[in-house]
């Protein structure tokens, strides 16, 4: 029986907690590359309102404004953050064609902490989660429902962390 995998990349054994990904609010360059052409290309047909040939302007402001967006819909989109059981797995998109791939085991990470950076943060749920290692630090930046994200982290890490000290101890035993 073959057994279905969750992502690619997943190891036998080896169980999916959950998947986030960063706030739209993260896409909010996007949003005003969406906005700026057409709002600049619907100037002309409101001065020079006689001329009909310029009321197409705004159609192409939204046009270019689109693709543009597009671009960053799918940075955000494709940007991933995969939770199992044994590791937190990053993917980065980069460009149309590139990724990234960052993996920490869940049993090396030291310390987890959250911050929420003030009124716009708490109004549209958002904040950084820091997952410190030996190594180094995996911030997060712009997280939908940092809390959440954090007490499900803490969760998966004090598991893992159970589990390994449980196969070393059955270990030692025999």
């Amino acid at each position: 029986m073959v057994s279905q995998l969750d992502f690619d990349g997943q190891r036998d054994g080896e169980e999916l907690l959950f998947v986030f990904r960063r706030h739209m609010i993260a896409m909010r360059k996007g949003f005003y590359l969406l906005l700026v052409p057409f709002a600049i290309l619907s100037i002309p047909p409101l001065i020079w309102q006689s001329n009909i040939e310029l009321f197409l302007l705004p159609v192409v402001g939204l046009i270019v404004g689109l693709i543009f967006f597009s671009y960053h819909f799918i940075m955000w989109y494709f940007t991933v953050y995969i939770v199992t059981d044994q590791r937190i797995r990053q993917i980065t998109q980069k460009g149309f064609f590139g990724k990234d791939v960052v993996e920490l085991r869940l049993s090396k990470i030291q310390n987890i902490s959250y911050n929420v950076p003030g009124l716009s943060g708490e109004l549209f749920g958002f904040g950084t989660v820091v997952i410190q290692t030996f190594v180094g630090d995996l911030v997060i930046n712009k997280v939908e429902h940092p809390d959440k994200i954090y007490n499900k982290l803490q969760d998966a890490v004090t598991a893992a962390i159970t589990d390994q000290k449980q196969g070393d101890y059955e270990e030692a035993t025999i």
